[in-house]
């Protein structure tokens, strides 16, 4: 018989309550965890079980843990918001409900473990924020709801604001996905081929170039000739002018962080 793959494996961790060893989702002490503070704890693991992160999440190479806030909600009802101070419309998730779920979530903690909050207000993600968490041993995100969360949560946990971009969404959940996704695609052993995420998009700070595959003429365009050469240098060249032509056309914001002028 084959053996788990969890075995020898999960973490070790003082507890006063049993808990069984093949556990349904159990946690590994030597994989890269996403641990997720949510209302809606069934949207999970949505996307991110599809597809190669869907495959790599039965493997064991990474771990979803959701952790529902409304079951530290406050009263009969399980309140988890409250009007804002100083008046105005909706509402503003509580401190005392969202402050014990991260206390939940960081008892899992070890090791460099960023705790962002999905936020408009937020730094902007990109790849380099991504290849940054591929390199933590896990992250906690908070998914925010209404009018957002208590500030005092935001300053106590020392929490990262993070944004997808100049928009605002009805909750946090589909860009934990987004960010999750982006993240765990760059853990070692997830992609086939470790090499595609160095020529992609935003890799070295440029868009990517065009790409294309068989069958050679299409609707009556042809494959660029270079690609069908066989000369490897020449088509690096191609390559790279294509990617520094794209970003100049689409963003050239970032050939202005980059400082790429050719």
């Amino acid at each position: 018989m084959k053996p788990s793959r969890s075995h020898g494996r999960q973490s070790v961790q003082a507890s006063l309550k049993p808990r069984e060893l093949m556990q349904p989702n159990p946690d590994y002490r030597d994989v890269w965890q996403a641990r997720v503070i949510t209302l809606f704890p069934e949207l999970f693991p949505g996307v991110l079980g599809a597809s190669l992160t869907g495959k790599a999440l039965q493997d064991g190479l990474w771990q979803l843990h959701t952790h529902d806030l409304r079951q530290f909600g406050i009263g009969k009802h399980r309140n988890v918001d409250d009007t804002p101070a100083g008046g105005g419309a909706g509402m503003v998730m509580r401190a005392d409900v969202v402050g014990p779920a991260i206390e939940a979530a960081q008892a899992h903690a070890r090791g460099r473990w960023p705790i962002l909050y999905m936020s408009p207000r937020g730094r902007r993600f990109d790849q380099a924020m991504a290849r940054d968490l591929a390199t933590c041993t896990g992250a906690t995100m908070l998914c925010g709801r209404f009018e957002g969360v208590d500030e005092r949560v935001i300053e106590h946990y020392k929490i990262t604001e993070v944004s997808l971009g100049d928009f605002v969404m009805t909750g946090g959940e589909l860009a934990a996905q987004a960010m999750i996704d982006a993240t765990v695609r760059l853990l070692p052993g997830v992609l086939g081929n470790a090499e595609s995420t160095v020529e992609e998009s935003h890799s070295n700070g440029l868009l990517e170039h065009p790409q294309y595959t068989r069958p050679a003429v299409w609707e009556g365009r042809e494959i660029p000739p270079v690609l069908m050469s066989g000369n490897h240098k020449e088509i690096a060249k191609w390559r790279h002018e294509q990617s520094v032509a794209l970003t100049r056309a689409r963003r050239p914001d970032l050939l202005k962080e980059e400082g790429e002028g050719s």
